[in-house]
């Protein structure tokens, strides 16, 4: 492989892990973005001339780091910076050893998904500095304007810098609070490229390929039981993709679904790491998910699926992490289980509470029962009412669908 070739290679493959390092020995995300630019452009120049390093990714750490100080200096930013020792461009084992090079991954993780930061800050900067994607990719992604995307990056990096946000992993003793942020953000990303009914679908499905780059970079870098709990939820949901909407973008139910389409590979990874983080007995709502999604993706059918483990899925997961959505959610498991009648008692008992009241899906789900059990008109209504709450037009398009069925 020619210098030019190996260059890219590297450039796609590690120039996140050398912005990681540079950020850690600069202290600055900015000047580290431009280290990283500086370093790649010197590199164009001297490897075809005098061939690729036997270490590439120090070389680039050591060029970016030698010429940011060498730029700071010329604009004599700092006072008595003259006075700091030369930077070596040769490899210095502390700061480029293979554990403070992966370190390194992880506090950009950490720092970009840092609880000081807005939530919508967090997705962005993770996604342009984890990442790599432009702002004007994220922008497609969210349906967002390119200077809205980029404003907010602005923001969380001046954030960190003001308020002192250190570049580092937590300490055990809060590692399990900040690593949910992490695992919150990963999954918001994922699911805003799988769920999502608008927006292009090539970003879309580049969106989850990157949370679950994200989740298998945090499993291989800190394989805590949740974190091996929500990298298998993303593969189990990932290997239903080729089946869950139809050739015109609407959504297809599980039971509809063309099971022979679902990738396997992806479900067998799944189910491993599921009984990983199971085993452990650490685990979380993520794991609990997972294991749901893997009950679903190991039943032949619909009616085959062993719905009483589901249900009991589900009354863990409520003791996990209690919400009215995982409510309704066991509430459709338990129809499936017990039969409509007693299903739909249990959602009007649920819808009697008011919490869901504007939530479409829970209408939805009532108007299916009400069909299931013949009662046309409650249907009928159920279903309006979930139109006039639906705003994504796949998910529309679908309840029109199921209302016109009614009266044929």
């Amino acid at each position: 492989m020619n210098a030019h070739l190996e260059l890219e290679a590297l450039y796609r493959n590690e120039s996140r892990r050398v912005l990681a390092t540079l950020i850690r020995l600069l202290g600055d995300f900015d000047l580290a973005e431009e280290a990283l630019h500086e370093a790649f452009r010197a590199a164009m120049e001297q490897w075809p001339r005098d061939g690729v390093p036997a270490n590439p990714r120090a070389w680039l750490v050591s060029a970016g780091r030698f010429k940011a100080i060498d730029g700071l200096r010329r604009q004599a930013r700092f006072q008595g910076l003259d006075e700091a020792p030369e930077p070596a461009v040769a490899e210095d084992e502390e700061a480029f050893d293979q554990q403070h090079l992966e370190d390194d991954r992880l506090r950009l993780i950490f720092t970009c998904c840092h609880p000081a930061l807005a939530a919508d800050a967090q997705v962005a900067l993770t996604l342009r500095e984890v990442c790599d994607l432009t702002t004007e990719e994220i922008a497609r992604a969210f349906l967002t304007a390119p200077g809205t995307v980029a404003q907010r990056i602005v923001r969380a990096k001046a954030k960190i810098r003001e308020a002192r946000i250190p570049y580092e992993v937590p300490g055990r003793n809060e590692l399990a609070e900040r690593l949910e942020a992490v695992l919150r953000v990963v999954y918001l990303v994922f699911n805003e490229g799988y769920f999502a009914s608008s927006g292009e679908a090539l970003t879309r499905s580049q969106l989850s390929e990157e949370a679950i780059r994200l989740g298998r970079l945090l499993v291989e870098l800190l394989p805590e039981p949740e974190a091996q709990g929500l990298l298998a939820l993303m593969l189990l949901h990932e290997s239903r993709r080729p089946a869950r909407l139809s050739a015109s973008g609407e959504p297809v139910l599980l039971e509809d679904q063309d099971r022979d389409l679902w990738d396997r590979a992806l479900i067998a990874e799944g189910e491993a790491l599921v009984l990983d983080a199971l085993r452990s007995r650490r685990f979380g709502p993520y794991s609990l998910q997972a294991a749901i999604a893997a009950v679903h993706a190991e039943a032949p059918s619909m009616a085959a699926t062993d719905w009483t483990q589901i249900v009991g899925l589900y009354d863990a997961l409520l003791r996990h992490a209690p919400s009215p959505v995982v409510e309704l959610n066991r509430t459709v498991a338990l129809a499936m289980r017990d039969g409509p009648e007693a299903g739909l008692a249990q959602l009007d008992a649920l819808l009697s509470r008011g919490e869901l009241d504007d939530y479409h899906l829970a209408h939805a789900a009532r108007a299916d029962l009400c069909r299931r059990l013949g009662r046309t008109e409650d249907a009928r209504a159920a279903y309006r009412r979930a139109l006039q709450l639906s705003q994504q037009a796949p998910d529309r398009a679908f309840l029109e669908r199921r209302l016109a069925e009614l009266d044929l």
